[in-house]
């Protein structure tokens, strides 16, 4: 298959007005696009797209790696300020997931949202998200600059899903758009939402992402480091994003961080799940 390659002068020119700000830059390869902007921010004036065409040392959540291969992924990060504090930006992945996943959703591709902002496509993770925070330095205004790292699997060849070493998601039909014509629409759909997010935190979106939400009353596990913190069925997320559990002693709430969501189906039973 031809992959048709983007330019930002070919994105811009198809973004809506919500994302006619962003600055776009697209590289052949580089490390991680997140670190490429993380440090970058005491430079950046104002919102900046990096979009890659390969990545070599790609990170998601929790320090894990994201592996893929030119051409098969669609990969970037966009740095965006908002007004913060900084503890106000906690529900900011899950709207970011809702952003993606109504996006694609509009585009032919029905996907699910894994708590935290995990996609799914028939139980299997389709793109991840990683949202790393920093105060802004250079105006002492209380300013927190976010880096919204994005990894989408448009194709999975056979000898990537092998050295993953387990079944994730792709999005062939996804593969066949221009490639520009996509990055617009999930550019434009995201400011979009940050803009909001900005204004009202993530109150607004808690409906949205459960009505997006993969494993809703389902028996579920939180797990750290391989060590169960709190078992329950899944009740959806709350006005802040957190997860709400329905156990044996009554609803907890669970703050997204380092910790792993896993069907209670899929835990063997040697971790001590009883």
């Amino acid at each position: 298959m031809t992959i048709s390659t983007f330019t930002p002068g070919a994105i811009a020119a198809r973004c809506a007005t919500s994302a006619t700000h962003v600055a776009i830059e697209v590289v052949a390869e580089t490390g991680s696009t997140n670190a490429d902007l993380l440090a970058r921010l005491d430079t950046l004036d104002g919102p900046l797209l990096r979009i890659a065409e390969n990545q070599t040392a790609g990170r998601g959540r929790a320090g894990r790696s994201w592996l893929s291969t030119p051409g098969a992924a669609l990969m970037f990060s966009l740095a965006w300020r908002f007004k913060g504090p900084l503890h106000r930006m906690s529900g900011l992945p899950m709207a970011v997931g809702v952003a993606l996943a109504e996006t694609i959703a509009s585009l032919g591709v029905p996907v699910r949202i894994k708590w935290p902002n995990d996609l799914l496509r028939d139980g299997k993770k389709l793109a991840g998200i990683l949202v790393e925070t920093q105060a802004a330095r250079k105006d002492g205004d209380g300013a927190v600059w976010a880096v919204i790292g994005v990894g989408i699997n448009l194709l999975m060849p056979d000898e990537l899903e092998e050295q993953i070493g387990r079944a994730v998601a792709a999005a062939p039909w996804l593969a066949k758009m221009d490639r520009s014509e996509l990055m617009a629409a999930l550019l434009s759909r995201l400011a979009a939402v940050l803009a909001e997010f900005d204004d009202t935190g993530f109150a607004p979106f808690a409906e949205r992402w459960n009505l997006l939400h993969a494993w809703q009353g389902r028996d579920v596990v939180i797990l750290d480091h391989g060590q169960v913190l709190q078992q329950g069925r899944a009740a959806g997320v709350d006005a802040i994003g957190r997860l709400m559990l329905d156990t044996e002693h009554g609803r907890v709430e669970v703050l997204s961080g380092d910790v792993s969501l896993r069907l209670s189906s899929t835990i063997p039973s040697s971790i001590g799940l009883s």
